[in-house]
């Protein structure tokens, strides 16, 4: 399967679409699909890309960086999202520092090599992601327990339901994963720029 919709020629987005595109390139070493993908719509882009940087790149709070991408990784496997869960597998690899992590998190988190507090987090955005409804007070107080206050809770339902969003418009569109993530944080940089 291919992109069900075309990617937008770069000399033709307004430039502050085009300069983040090229920051980004210049940073990973190529563009991401999904800033090409969601570029068709400029005033989506921006609304997309400001939430998912407030909540993705923000310093406040105690989920580490690359605990936002275990919540990605995980919910996007419930939500069977191939782009997602490739693309923020390898962004957990290299966070974590660990190459075997993202596949264990995306086959069957509750055997993965991660913390008890970890657990917990995935666990409740994990409802977070299928049973929303179901959530009550048990569940803040179980992970207040782990050390997460209510903000903490916020974060990891906002990633959760964010990446909903963005896990059905990469499905929907046919989004397909950039070959080089597949080999992010499991080969280092220039082998794996080699290979591509």
């Amino acid at each position: 399967m291919s992109n069900r919709y075309p990617f937008p020629d770069l000399n033709d987005l307004p430039e502050d679409i085009r300069a983040r595109i090229f920051e980004v390139q210049e940073k990973a070493g190529f563009i991401p699909n999904v800033f090409l993908a969601f570029a068709r719509r400029p005033a989506e882009w921006r609304a997309f890309f400001a939430y998912h940087d407030a909540l993705m790149l923000k310093e406040e709070g105690s989920l580490t960086k690359g605990e936002r991408e275990m919540i990605v990784t995980v919910t996007s496997a419930a939500n069977q999202c191939l782009y997602c869960v490739v693309a923020h597998g390898a962004i957990v690899r290299i966070y974590e520092k660990k190459p075997l992590l993202a596949d264990q998190l995306a086959v069957n988190y509750r055997k993965a090599q991660i913390s008890p507090r970890q657990r917990a987090m995935l666990d409740f955005a994990m409802k977070v992601s299928e049973r929303s409804h179901e959530i009550e007070d048990a569940d803040f107080a179980a992970l207040h327990a782990h050390g997460f206050d209510d903000e903490d809770l916020w974060d990891i339902a906002a990633i959760t339901a964010f990446f909903g969003l963005s896990n059905r418009m990469a499905s929907f569109a046919g989004m397909q994963p950039n070959p080089e993530f597949y080999l992010m944080g499991r080969v280092p940089k220039d082998k794996a720029a080699a290979r591509a």
